[in-house]
């Protein structure tokens, strides 16, 4: 594929902040496949973890294959940041989760299915001059995981088949899990799950997380569901049959009329294709031993699924 990416120094507050931001609502439009829209190139940004810059990959290069002209300003920050420069025009797309999306725009949100935060969402976004493309089927959220052999031991396939070991069962994760209400307080209240002991990790379901579990000092673990984790270590992810846990599909967000048609169409085409197994995969290769880089590994991606472009 043809590289015709700039990338941009991220300035002022974007570098001092992490970021996620989102959207739903009407067709974008505006631009030719030229430029992409209005005002030029398209710049393109990721909040500052490996996946977010991952799947801004998959976007800026998808967009460049459908012959318009793009930017990168990857790794900005966190929401606080990159709602405002989506906004304010500094950035134009950035991929976000639905779910954390909707409860940074509306904080007493309660949506918590897929077709309820999809709903949700337009409104949200348009009191910030925002939009959203389509979502896709991969998610990133908060899951309950189990090794192969626990699971086969207890016959686990579902979270609330937990339930039937609360005399063995032990449960790590982020010290906040105690108090979430979609962690210990709703597991006890949705599923009547309550573990004997509960094991305080501040790692954010990762290498500690995940070594606690794999040797044996917990039997379920808060694992994010794109851990790479759950393929290198053979671990289940128990069925969330309830959607106990909030959707976190993964979308493009992008300031209300600033993509052309021609854009929309790129990057719904990549939404269409990603998969929760196939951000797994994309996590292991950047941070797993191969160390690949985000635009390699999302290059890869794309020309196996045919959406490189010419």
């Amino acid at each position: 594929m043809g590289r015709r990416l700039h990338t941009t120094a991220t300035v002022g507050a974007l570098t001092s902040l992490l970021v996620l931001a989102g959207c739903g609502g009407d067709p974008l439009s505006g631009g030719d496949a030229s430029d992409g829209g209005e005002d030029g190139p398209i710049v393109v940004s990721s909040a500052n973890f490996t996946e977010s810059e991952i799947i801004g990959n998959l976007y800026a290069q998808a967009l460049e294959g459908a012959g318009l002209e793009v930017e990168t300003s990857f790794n900005i920050g966190s929401r606080e940041a990159y709602v405002p420069a989506l906004s304010d025009g500094s950035i134009d797309v950035i991929p976000d989760y639905t779910g954390n999306l909707l409860l940074f725009l509306d904080p007493e949100a309660d949506a918590s299915s897929e077709d309820a935060i999809t709903a949700a969402l337009p409104d949200a976004l348009a009191e910030e001059g925002l939009v959203s493309l389509e979502a896709s089927e991969a998610e990133n959220k908060d899951s309950l995981v189990v090794t192969q052999e626990t699971a086969e031991e207890w016959d686990l396939t579902t979270i609330a088949d937990l339930a039937e070991h609360n005399d063995e069962l032990t449960i790590a994760g982020p010290p906040e899990f105690a108090e979430r209400a979609v962690g210990l307080p709703g597991l006890e209240e949705s599923f009547d799950i309550v573990p004997t002991a509960f094991e305080p990790i501040s790692d954010g379901g990762g290498p500690a997380t995940v070594a606690a579990l794999v040797d044996g000092d917990v039997s379920a673990a808060n694992i994010f569901s794109t851990s790479p984790a759950i393929k290198t270590d053979d671990l289940v992810v128990l069925e969330d049959e309830t959607g106990h846990f909030p959707a976190q599909n993964v979308l493009p967000i992008a300031r209300d009329g600033r993509l052309s048609p021609e854009a929309q169409d790129a990057l719904d085409a990549v939404s269409a294709e990603l998969t929760t197994e196939d951000l797994i995969d994309l996590n292991l290769r950047v941070s797993g031993d191969e160390k690949a880089e985000p635009a390699t590994a999302a290059a890869d991606w794309l020309e196996e699924r045919g959406l490189a472009g010419s």
